[in-house]
């Protein structure tokens, strides 16, 4: 079986949210508590490859041409 695909960054955001949440109201065994721990720790680096990656699509969106790029195309 292959692995479970990565969820969105607002997917993964709105999980988070969640744990942040259960952790925050407390009553989890401690147990509970550090496997909500851990599945934030997994979220949270999940959104921050998310805005990674959008980081550097930006960056490259944004930058300017490099004198070897070939010009646009006429419109």
């Amino acid at each position: 079986m292959s692995a479970p695909a990565e969820p969105s960054y607002e997917q993964a955001r709105d999980e988070l949210v969640d744990v942040v949440r259960r952790l925050e109201a407390g009553g989890a065994t401690l147990e509970e508590s550090l496997q909500l721990w851990e599945r934030g720790e997994e979220l949270a680096a999940i959104c921050q490859r998310w805005l990674d990656g959008a980081r550097t699509r930006l960056a490259a969106a944004t930058r300017p041409p490099e004198p070897t790029d070939p010009p646009p195309p006429p419109e």
